[in-house]
């Protein structure tokens, strides 16, 4: 999940509670945890010449190209398809014995194309989620891990300056500790994108990157298996992530970030120092919000030192000083004033460079604090409180925008926009403005 653009608007996506996060996926799409919340596959015609279903049903998007009649028609001309992107692979470097010797025997994987579209119609809670990743298990595991390859954190962690409890928590969370990475092969699953569906300009790179690793022999054929949308390997690297970011870091002249514990966890460090990783710094602080405050200041814009927060009454869950009182964070309330408020610092929007979804990070760094014996959240999260449904969202959204407030396009994805939107309603009729999208809230639109 090592990406930050997002592939796919609505599907293999995590929909949580109250307008926190709304896209749980950044490069991998398909690891365990996403397949948890996918409705069953429908059964239907195979996706190639294995036993790969596909339902045979158009896309949820309404793309052209995704059409039944399209996907069709672009799985019958895959061959000429991949025929045609040789020229684009020999400017990579690649030989065309190899170009033959890899694309020779690939069908489409068909079954993609309901991943691809898939549309979520239920959602989970923010605690439900972190309840599910920041578990006993995986905390016990995790610390296992730390302690038996504690000289190849102590070395990736003087190179790169990456907490090593972050990382574990990435390792853990991506694929619980290398147990649940997918079943896919990367190269075909990368190639069905390139040639059949809605984005196959930007899965041509994922597949000439693909390419390239077996050129390289980085990655053993066989063991380049993964998600539905070729993310590898423990910490779910896409293929042009992989080519940027991974590093050879026990020295055997490959980049093995599935069989090398040690490329691993250094490439997985690469990706977070370059992308702005502060050494010495935390991910953020629990907190406690004084009564009365103005929960317009609870936006991503907002940022202030640890110093300024405090004058306005903010303090630290559980007590204690900010040990670092310049460093500078926004407010993030994922729950409503009911619910824990969070400080996060500059290496919470860095492992969102991971993927985009608060929840995820904030996930991360509490597992990453479990990790190093860190306790619970102080505070309780608002459990009583109902999910809205995907299409609940929508008319929330709706409804927000007839009584003028923008909300962009509604999507049933609660953004930025959408929360500000929440606030200021909730400001005109008397309600903390914390942008919380609770059931109440949408109770309170549906009147005249």
């Amino acid at each position: 999940m090592v990406i930050v653009k997002r592939i796919l608007s609505l599907a293999a996506v995590i929909l949580l509670a109250g307008g926190f996060a709304n896209v749980v996926y950044a490069q991998q799409p398909d690891n365990w945890l996403t397949r948890l919340f996918q409705p069953p596959a429908a059964t239907g015609v195979p996706g190639g010449n294995d036993a790969t279903q596909w339902s045979g049903q158009s896309g949820a998007s309404g793309n052209p190209l995704m059409t039944a009649d399209a996907i069709r028609a672009a799985a019958a001309d895959f061959g000429n398809c991949i025929a045609g992107l040789w020229p684009d692979a020999a400017r990579r470097g690649i030989t065309r014995v190899n170009f033959d010797r890899f694309t020779a025997s690939l069908t489409p994987d068909l079954g993609i194309m309901d991943k691809l579209d898939a549309q979520p119609e239920f959602t989970k809670a923010t605690w439900d989620y972190l309840d599910l990743l920041v578990s006993d298990d995986r905390i016990a595991r995790g610390r296992e891990l730390l302690a038996q390859y504690a000289p190849t954190f102590d070395a990736i962690e003087r190179n790169y300056g990456v907490d090593r409890a972050i990382i574990a928590a990435i390792w853990g969370v991506e694929s619980n500790y290398g147990t649940l990475g997918g079943d896919r092969p990367v190269l075909r699953s990368t190639a069905t994108l390139a040639c059949v569906g809605r984005r196959q300009d930007y899965f041509r790179e994922e597949f000439l990157s693909t390419l390239e690793i077996l050129q390289r022999s980085d990655v053993p054929p066989e063991h380049l298996i993964g998600s539905w949308a070729g993310a590898f390997g423990p910490t779910q690297f896409m293929p042009t992530t992989f080519n940027r970011y991974a590093v050879d870091f026990d020295g055997d002249g490959h980049r093995d970030v599935v069989d090398s514990i040690a490329d691993m966890i250094a490439s997985t460090a690469n990706l977070l120092q370059a992308s702005g990783w502060v050494s010495g710094q935390t991910w953020g602080y629990e907190v406690v919000v004084p009564q009365n405050f103005d929960y317009l200041m609870a936006d991503r814009s907002k940022q202030m030192t640890m110093r300024q927060w405090e004058t306005l009454g903010i303090r630290r869950a559980g007590g204690g000083a900010f040990p670092r009182p310049d460093d500078r964070a926004y407010l993030l309330i994922p729950a409503g004033a009911r619910g824990p408020a969070f400080l996060m610092l500059q290496n919470f929007r860095v492992i969102m460079k991971y993927n985009p979804a608060e929840a995820y990070a904030l996930a991360i760094g509490h597992l990453a604090d479990r990790l190093r014996s860190g306790g619970e959240f102080v505070q309780p999260w608002p459990r009583d409180e109902r999910v809205l449904t995907v299409d609940e969202r929508y008319e929330m959204q709706q409804l927000l925008a007839r009584r003028g407030y923008d909300v962009g396009e509604p999507d049933g994805l609660l953004g930025p926009r959408t929360r500000l939107a929440i606030r200021n309603f909730q400001a005109s009729i008397g309600q903390i403005p914390d942008g919380f999208a609770s059931s109440g809230v949408l109770d309170r639109l549906r009147q005249p």
